[in-house]
């Protein structure tokens, strides 16, 4: 026998890429549930080849569901998950909402599948460019510690959503058709739809992803510090990151620096990376193979080559990390939780709400 999956959020950009996750899926499915914003209530989408029509997000939306995937805002998570839960469903969030949530298991199943045992309801899926360097920096973690992570992103517009693709697609045609000069292309999404300011992402480099915080980082940099800890477990590691939107449609980049608390020769460390699960070494510089967005969207994997000693620290080793943000970074990551949900035998109604109804 298998579950009734529903989708909140089914045709944003995420959503289209669970689809086809499900639709890929080890999973047991016996029906699938596409919900999303009244406009979208009454269209249909695929599954398997067959029409399912879209039903508007409500309270009453998740009777008879077992697990619920939700990629439509922090706000919907916010309403609606917590009746999922009452409802009888699992729910996996790929949104911020619920990521620091002490109830909530933050998961990289590669990394920290143990954490689904306790959970209440809800799981959380960290933010992905979070997702692609746990995975990384995991292997290494477990055979010589981590004593500190500084990481630079080069994310990709798609995980801004469809909307931002759609603007840099714009911005281009200006330029190159039109002969507008790329700063006074139409900008008004980047680099943050909650900010005061938008800039143009055609031709440049925003250093700025979500708003800012009071200590001057972004929401962004601060998720990675924060999701860092609580999936390593570990609130000594030093975590500090810079995130900066480039003009690449899908697959997030990352130049990451560690120290390691015992020294790693590189060749170990390159074979632990290679054999770690959803990690690929690509790493040979005499050949100038290396990870590249291009080649990384459409995988499930995470990518990571220039892997080298630092020249002054003995402990310090540099590395360049890529993965579809979309995928691994997003949809495939929650999917990935649902079907481990269900290996483990997790899929099951929480006995006591502990998510206020709003």
């Amino acid at each position: 026998m298998g579950y009734t999956v529903a989708l909140v959020g089914a045709t944003g950009a995420v959503g289209t890429r669970m689809i086809q996750m499900l639709e890929e899926s080890s999973l047991p499915i016996d029906q699938v549930r596409f919900l999303a914003s009244a406009r979208s209530a009454g269209k249909t989408l695929l599954f398997k080849g067959q029409e399912i029509s879209i039903e508007e997000t409500t309270e009453n939306a998740f009777e008879g569901v077992d697990i619920a995937l939700f990629s439509a805002g922090g706000s919907t998570s916010a309403k609606y998950a917590p009746y999922a839960v009452k409802a009888g469903a699992v729910v996996v969030d790929n949104t911020s909402f619920f990521r620091m949530n002490k109830d909530v298991p933050l998961v990289v199943p590669e990394v920290n599948s143990h954490a689904l045992e306790k959970h209440k309801g809800i799981i959380a899926c960290p933010n992905c460019s979070t997702i692609q360097m746990m995975v990384a920096l995991e292997p290494i973690r477990e055979k010589w510690g981590l004593e500190r992570i500084i990481v630079s992103t080069y994310q990709a517009v798609s995980g801004a959503g469809q909307s931002a693709i759609n603007e840099t697609e714009n911005q281009y045609r200006q330029i190159l058709n039109e002969g507008v000069a790329p700063k006074d292309t139409t900008a008004n999404i980047l680099p943050s739809g909650g900010d005061k300011k938008h800039y143009p992402i055609a031709f440049n480099a925003l250093p700025q992803i979500d708003v800012f915080t009071d200590n001057d980082y972004t929401y962004e940099e601060m998720k990675m510090t924060n999701e860092t800890k609580k999936i390593m477990e570990d609130d000594s590691i030093a975590v500090s990151a810079t995130c900066v939107r480039i003009p690449v449609l899908s697959g997030h980049s990352e130049s990451v620096y560690i120290e390691t608390q015992k020294v790693a020769p590189i060749d170990e460390v390159r074979a632990a990376i290679a054999s770690f699960p959803g990690a690929v070494l690509e790493d040979d510089v005499s050949t100038q193979t290396y990870p590249q967005a291009i080649n990384a969207v459409g995988s499930r994997d995470t990518f990571i080559g220039r892997i080298r000693k630092d020249l002054d620290a003995e402990k310090g080793i540099h590395m360049w990390v890529v993965s579809d943000n979309l995928l691994k970074g997003a949809a495939w990551n929650s999917v990935q939780i649902a079907e481990e949900l269900h290996a483990r035998g997790l899929v099951r109604p929480t006995k006591d709400l502990v998510f206020d109804l709003k």
